[in-house]
């Protein structure tokens, strides 16, 4: 068995006592909320013409009147130009979008959602929230409490990462990126 994320973090403090783990209390509690997340929304997708990734990928493309350049939605979701264009050019295949050239621009893509990837999507995702709604009633009236204490976080972290990647253009550290493309900071 594996050891508790305090245990985890006390080792890591006391292997290396210069280093500052502090970092891991707040990214651990997030693995672990994502992880419990996906373990019940996964199941949701088994045999889905559309995995949950993809769901997550498609859904502020939904109900868009315009399509979107495909650079646009990478900066949105945290994702490599690469991965986005990769998964893009599956749901394409499948019909559940459309890339098109854009006029002013031919580097760029632009892409919507299809009649077949809308209606998939309003299949799934409902089915996704009402799961969500249910592993997150018991905060009650925390909820509040919590969303402002997540928007703090992400703010923090959206001000870390754009101090690190100006001190990389500065000649500083270099700009910290996780795994997938995402900023880890």
């Amino acid at each position: 068995m594996l050891p508790s994320a305090s245990s985890v973090h006390a080792r890591w403090a006391a292997h290396g006592p210069g280093l500052d783990t502090s970092p891991m209390e707040v990214v651990g509690l997030l693995k672990r909320i994502m992880a419990l997340r996906d373990g019940v929304v996964e199941p949701l997708y088994e045999g889905a013409p559309l995995t949950a990734p993809e769901v997550d990928l498609l859904v502020p493309l939904r109900h868009l009147d315009e399509p979107v350049i495909a650079r646009r939605i990478a900066e949105h979701r945290g994702m490599s130009r690469a991965g986005v264009s990769k998964a893009l050019a599956k749901l394409e295949k499948r019909g559940f979008v459309e890339r098109t050239s854009h006029p002013a621009d031919r580097r760029a893509t632009l892409v919507s959602v299809t009649e077949a990837g809308k209606a998939a999507m309003d299949a799934l995702f409902p089915r996704q929230l009402e799961v969500e709604a249910r592993l997150l009633e018991a905060l009650g009236e925390h909820r509040e409490e919590v969303l402002q204490a997540l928007e703090r976080l992400a703010e923090a972290m959206e001000r870390g990462l754009a101090a690190a990647t100006a001190a990389a253009e500065h000649g500083g550290a270099e700009r910290p990126t996780g795994t997938g493309g995402h900023p880890t900071g």
